[in-house]
């Protein structure tokens, strides 16, 4: 008999074992971990990124016949959102909707993730995956023990306590969190205070007055709720200097550990949930502004000449910055500024 199992984490269900009698084979299912730090819904209503856990789960089960099994936990409950990349990268955790910039403390080059004025269009963003960038990313991250799933991009827009944040004037002086290190140069250099925090904290942030206002997805502003602390609100409906690539994780080890027909059933689902992401970030594009307005909050949107203003600061910091880094980051973001 022939076992195999990967590691564990305080209870985290082990992988299928393999029980092979002379030419027969029987398999047992496999509870698989999903992981994210966004509040939980269902598969109909509620945060898109939990929903496309949970619709990511329902068709994978459905086409390896109950092979896999999943079980999706919200709102960090399972661990917390920093310890989830390094889990997955050790083989302990299966799955996480992550953002992508969360790791650049551990792998430069996911820094790329969020870094200001890169990325202008989900369009744009959609290129990475199959141009030079994509591929490369991928081949580093599969060297670090991580298997993309599903590429998804969001964009995002600042909600404020104070005047709106839409020109690089608006944020001197003010306590801002950006959402990533790179944001946070680009607001530094244009004289801001910056705060770094989860997105998952932004309320007690904004609530208890250490921050002014923050950038982040348009879904994020929803579902966190900040219009209850907001006076006024930039969306992203016409661009953003804010487009994060926010994907589907697994674990390599477990993905490796897996028959060639549940690893091809993940890859599929996974691709095919990309538009349906895309999609649900640009209806949440449109739909902040209406849940703010709910509120009494006005909506601007930013303008060319405030996303010129940007990019001219981002260039000058958090590209310069990482390029800086190495070799492998100064071509890194060559290959992603290629992609127009």
């Amino acid at each position: 008999m022939l076992v195999h199992r990967r590691r564990v984490l305080s209870g985290l269900i082990a992988a299928p074992a393999i029980v092979t009698f002379g030419m027969r084979e029987a398999r047992a299912a496999a509870t698989l971990k999903i992981s994210h730090q966004f509040p939980g819904g269902t598969i109909d209503q509620g945060d898109f990124r939990d929903r496309l856990c949970r619709i990511f789960a329902r068709d994978v089960e459905k086409r390896t016949n109950g092979d896999l099994k999943f079980e999706v936990y919200a709102n960090s409950s399972l661990m917390k959102t920093n310890a989830q990349f390094s889990a997955m990268r050790k083989g302990a955790l299966d799955f996480s909707f992550y953002p992508f910039p969360y790791a650049g403390g551990e792998i430069h080059a996911c820094n790329l993730g969020l870094m200001p004025c890169l990325v202008t269009s989900y369009e744009q963003g959609t290129k990475w995956k199959t141009g030079a960038i994509g591929k490369t990313l991928t081949r580093i991250m599969e060297d670090k023990g991580i298997k993309m799933i599903s590429w998804v991009w969001q964009a995002g827009g600042a909600a404020s306590r104070g005047k709106s944040v839409a020109s690089p004037e608006d944020v001197k002086g003010i306590k801002i969190r950006g959402g990533s290190r790179e944001m946070d140069l680009m607001f530094a250099a244009a004289g801001a205070q910056v705060s770094t925090m989860l997105s998952n904290e932004i309320y007690i942030g904004m609530q208890t007055g250490s921050l002014d206002a923050a950038v982040t997805s348009s879904t994020s502003l929803i579902s966190f709720r900040l219009e209850e602390l907001s006076k006024s609100l930039t969306t992203a409906r016409k661009g953003s200097f804010w487009f994060m690539l926010e994907p589907l994780m697994m674990s390599k080890a477990i993905f490796d550990s897996l028959p060639a027909n549940q690893q091809t059933a993940i890859m599929d689902v996974g691709a095919e949930l990309e538009a349906w992401g895309m999609a649900e970030s640009q209806k949440d594009d449109q739909d902040v502004a209406k849940v703010y307005a709910a509120k009494g909050v006005e909506a601007a949107d930013f303008t060319d000449a405030n996303l010129a203003a940007w990019r001219k600061i981002a260039e000058e910091s958090a590209w310069k910055d990482f390029a800086s880094k190495s070799t492998e980051a100064a071509d890194l973001l060559k290959l992603a500024r290629a992609i127009a």
